[in-house]
């Protein structure tokens, strides 16, 4: 079982929204024009009266652009680490002390065609603080200082059934909160695990996407030329799993593809994926004498269904993988299967309690594998409590997951209390608890035990 979490500390963070409304909510519309009043109507009469010929004009102002973002500034401090070894890094104590600025463009060209642009600029002196010369280049490189492109796109209208997109950008496969099974699309930052949700973590990617609309079902096309894999802990991080330096990387250059159908009906919807992508976890290969880590090419097929029930909702994805590599038997492909069931219920009043388990069953399992961490069958649990309180001011958060078939092979849970303040203005803090297991990299997270506070102004 999860321990429990040490008392919640105060987190504050705080989100704000533009005074325009939002552009999605704008340009649902594409189709619908806007009603004017009736001039006629309202000046009717005034001919006969001995005026001065004017001309009279009436126009709607509204700013096709707008501008808006986030200043967030955040803290983290480790209080379960032990005192180091000599010569390694001191984790205890103060682990984050970040500054991060958030900017979005959007902009909309006419009732068809629109743009996004979209990124973040941060930088951590808690490296200052603690002083530089105790982490390594690779720590002081990824975690001191970052700036980033986020989204970036063009989307319009084709015709009054297809829509195209083009540029950096996030695409959401499956039904789960919690655990990835369709989801393979964009990248994660993995830095820091545990510390957020997945919807906070994917990483854009630039691609082209095209959307079909036939009645109940939306057909959804992506070709894929940037080729990006999931951001991890450097070496020297205190989340680093591996005694020694990795091999180089090589990055492929192929294009990635996908197809998805997604189909909406009264009281459940379905969505049917197929994909042909970069396995995001690498293998090791020996190349000229030297090993290196290599990407392989698979392919996915998969669905995912929702089924609400009153205040119920069932959730289920299925994804058949083929072509995975693992470094222990680099010259063999395997196909694994992962299944995912989950429950919602949100029927008491501004809240709601989800459970999901997902299995990973890898067929024709050879145990020469487990030296490289694979397993013929892996569980993975998550369970997840929200619930908004003081008129909608306070929202509490709880995630639990781990993985063994009895809840033993590692795991973690984050808590956190978010107030808003005021409009824009959110403190949010909690805690972060790692449970050591044999799941892979589990076994050294156990004394990452963290508490943070942020505070998040959103314009």
């Amino acid at each position: 079982m999860l321990r429990s979490a040490l008392p919640l500390l105060l987190t504050v963070s705080i989100t704000a929204h533009a005074a325009e409304g939002n552009l999605e909510d704008v340009l649902q519309g594409f189709d619908e024009t806007p009603v004017e009043g009736e001039l006629d109507n309202v000046l009717g009469g005034f001919d006969d009266l001995p005026t001065t010929k004017q001309n009279i004009t009436i126009t709607e102002i509204d700013k096709p652009w707008q501008l808006g973002g986030a200043l967030t500034i955040s803290t983290a401090y480790n209080y379960e680490h032990k005192a180091p070894a000599t010569g390694q890094t001191d984790y205890r104590g103060l682990s984050r002390l970040r500054g991060k600025l958030n900017l979005d463009h959007d902009y909309e060209f006419s009732n068809h065609w629109r743009s996004h642009l979209g990124g973040y600029a941060w930088y951590d002196l808690a490296y200052q603080i603690n002083g530089r010369g105790n982490y390594s280049t690779e720590v002081i490189d990824e975690y001191e200082s970052e700036v980033e492109l986020g989204e970036a796109w063009l989307q319009g209208k084709l015709n009054r059934q297809t829509d195209i997109k083009l540029g950096r950008q996030i695409v959401v496969w499956g039904k789960s909160d919690n655990i990835r099974i369709t989801d393979l699309i964009n990248p994660m930052d993995n830095r820091e695990p545990g510390m957020v949700d997945i919807e906070d973590l994917r990483l854009p990617l630039a691609m082209a996407r095209l959307d079909y609309y036939t009645g109940d079902w939306g057909i959804t096309a992506l070709a894929i030329p940037e080729i990006r894999f999931s951001k991890q802990p450097p070496i020297g991080s205190d989340f680093y799993p591996m005694p020694g330096p990795m091999p180089d990387e090589a990055i492929p250059a192929q294009t990635e593809y996908g197809l998805a159908a997604n189909g909406t009906f009264s009281g459940w919807d379905l969505s049917l994926y197929w994909a042909s992508l970069y396995d995001d976890t690498p293998y090791s290969v020996v190349v000229a004498g030297s090993p290196e880590l290599q990407h392989a090419r698979i392919t996915m097929a998969g669905s995912a269904v929702n089924i609400a029930i009153d205040n119920w909702l069932l959730k289920g994805e299925f994804a058949h993988l083929r072509g995975l590599r693992y470094s222990p038997l680099p010259n063999e492909r395997f196909s694994r299967s992962d299944t995912l069931l989950g429950v919602e219920y949100a029927g008491i009043r501004d809240t709601s309690l989800s459970l999901e388990v997902a299995n990973r069953h890898l067929h024709n399992f050879d145990s020469a594998l487990v030296g490289g961490g694979a397993q013929e069958d892996e569980w993975q649990t998550a369970v997840r409590y929200s619930g908004d309180f003081v008129h909608a001011r306070l929202h509490l958060l709880a995630v639990l997951t781990a993985f063994g078939k009895r809840l033993d092979e590692g795991g973690f849970s984050r808590y956190s209390a978010a107030y808003d303040l005021a409009d824009g203005l959110t403190v949010t803090g909690g805690v972060v608890t790692f449970q050591k297991g044999d799941k892979f990299p589990f076994g050294i997270y156990g004394e990452n035990d963290r508490g943070f506070i942020e505070i998040k102004y959103s314009f």
